[in-house]
């Protein structure tokens, strides 16, 4: 036996028609848990049957009601077993979903899956009723990703709904849903989205084989199956898109970009992805553009203030102090003046600080979570303030970079750029503006290197495509923006005439 196959349970290949044997079958596979639910009764007083379910996954009263009672009232002929099953699909039966499988392993996993399984004498064959039960959270706003116009609904943990949520959206009817199960024993239902005749058939051969190559017992969470399917899982920047958002994920599917959804999951993922992509956001859709503009062109200065300003800091004081004016370095001097560390320990300190709040305002109870950041902040500040251990200048640098780390719409890249900042820092304590420079220029030659699936991560700005700049860093007028990325391949190039 392989490893892959170790420790599991291997099926029959085919039910049989005694149904005391294939009730023997299905109880030596699920019949050591209390939740499975066994129902002995005669169809239409005659016929043995048997019907199983899991308690919490099945709505007990759609069995009853629509299952169980019709066929104990139903009047059968014992000679025409036959043809029983097409009988009680055709004239009992009143689920609007409910077929035959004759798969044992089928049978066990659409069991297991909150489908009711009925087993009947003398037919190899059982009926699957979709009887579950509708036990999921309300649709909502996503917290993660708040706007000020636009859509309030946001993904939940079940992939019915979300699939649901992209339909209503979407009704071209070459907008296709695959769905598949990933995990050897989770099985955890998962669905490809793609637009047929705009996305590019290398991208859903990519994205289908990749995740087909995954071996694991079960798969969380879309964050999981993105670090399983990424091109390059040791680079510290996200290569698939992910948001709560339905209306973001409609746009990704009509530049031509692979959606997958998994099931027990509010986010979506979307491949291939672009750097650019990451600082956009839907909202930058829904208003005047030149407002969109204004918000990305601030996204971009706020990237850049998490990585560089305490670097630039520390470089400056450390290092570079000819290059700060007089006035500003004579009173960042005056500031400093009794603190007994060195700009970097000094910046260091601070970021760490702010790291630590930052993680206590996250996993606390959300009131109390805001008055540590808040509070937190001012008193740690100010007590470093009072008592020499840091500049008032350095407070002030730590304040804007936390604030412009909060502009970034995506949460991975902001995680990204916070990591990056650290080995800015770094760099710069021991070269100055030098050491910036080169950490800089060796950001760019990985991000140069990188790939989404093929994709370059840098485009447009390298390859260099002049017309797709206009949704970029700004966001030219809807009417100017009648092309799809290149660099996505789209089989239609045009997004409108």
């Amino acid at each position: 036996m392989s490893d892959n196959t170790r420790g599991r349970t291997e099926y029959p290949l085919q039910l049989s028609k005694n149904i005391d044997e294939t009730i023997t079958l299905v109880t030596n596979i699920v019949g050591e848990s209390d939740d499975i639910i066994q129902r002995d009764f005669l169809v239409g007083k005659k016929i043995k049957a048997s019907l199983f379910y899991v308690d919490g996954l099945a709505d007990k009263d759609r069995i009853e009601k629509n299952t169980i009672e019709p066929l104990l009232k139903y009047s059968v002929n014992e000679k025409q077993k036959s043809i029983l099953l097409e009988q009680l699909l055709d004239e009992v039966v009143f689920h609007c979903d409910v077929r035959k499988e004759k798969s044992f392993e089928k049978s066990i996993f659409q069991l297991l899956s909150g489908e009711a399984l009925l087993v009947i004498d003398g037919i190899d064959e059982v009926l699957l009723f979709a009887t579950r039960s509708n036990n999921e959270r309300s649709i909502d706003e996503p917290e993660s990703e708040v706007v000020v116009r636009g859509p309030r609904d946001g993904f939940i943990e079940s992939l019915q709904t979300n699939v649901m949520l992209m339909r209503r959206r979407v009704r071209d009817q070459y907008f296709v849903v695959q769905y598949g199960n990933i995990g050897r024993r989770s099985k955890k239902d998962f669905a490809i989205l793609y637009i047929k005749g705009i996305t590019n058939q290398e991208y859903i051969d990519k994205v289908r084989y990749r995740i087909s190559c995954i071996d694991m017992d079960d798969v969380v969470d879309t964050g999981s199956l993105e670090q399983l399917i990424e091109d390059n899982p040791l680079s510290i920047f996200p290569q698939t898109l992910r948001t709560e958002r339905p209306d973001r994920t409609v746009n990704a599917l009509m530049n031509g970009q692979v959606v997958v959804l998994l099931d027990g999951s509010p986010f979506s993922l979307m491949a291939p992805v672009t750097f650019h992509m990451l600082f956009q956001s839907p909202e930058d859709y829904y208003d005047r553009w030149q407002i969109g503009s204004l918000i990305r062109v601030l996204r971009y200065l706020g990237a850049f203030i998490a990585m560089f300003l305490p670097a630039l800091y520390i470089a400056m004081v450390s290092y570079q102090q000819g290059m700060i004016p007089t006035t500003l370095a004579l009173s960042i001097a005056g500031t400093r003046e009794g603190v007994p560390f060195p700009g970097f320990i000094e910046a260091f300190f601070m970021e760490i600080t702010l790291e630590l709040l930052r993680e206590a305002g996250v996993r606390l109870p959300r009131p109390v979570g805001q008055a540590i950041g808040i509070v937190g902040g001012l008193v740690i500040g100010d007590a470093a303030v009072r008592a020499g251990i840091v500049s008032p200048v350095m407070v002030i640098v730590v304040a804007l970079t936390a604030i412009a780390s909060f502009v970034l719409p995506s949460y991975n890249v902001s995680i990204s750029l916070r990591i990056l900042r650290f080995s800015l820092m770094i760099a710069a304590s021991l070269f100055g503006l030098y050491g910036i420079l080169i950490a800089y220029i060796f950001i760019n030659i990985h991000l140069v290197g990188l790939k989404s699936f093929g994709t370059y991560y840098t485009s447009p700005f390298a390859p260099y495509r002049y017309a797709e700049l206009l949704d970029t860093v700004i966001r030219a007028p809807l009417n100017l923006l009648s092309k799809r990325f290149e660099e996505l391949k789209p089989d239609d190039q045009r997004r409108s005439k």
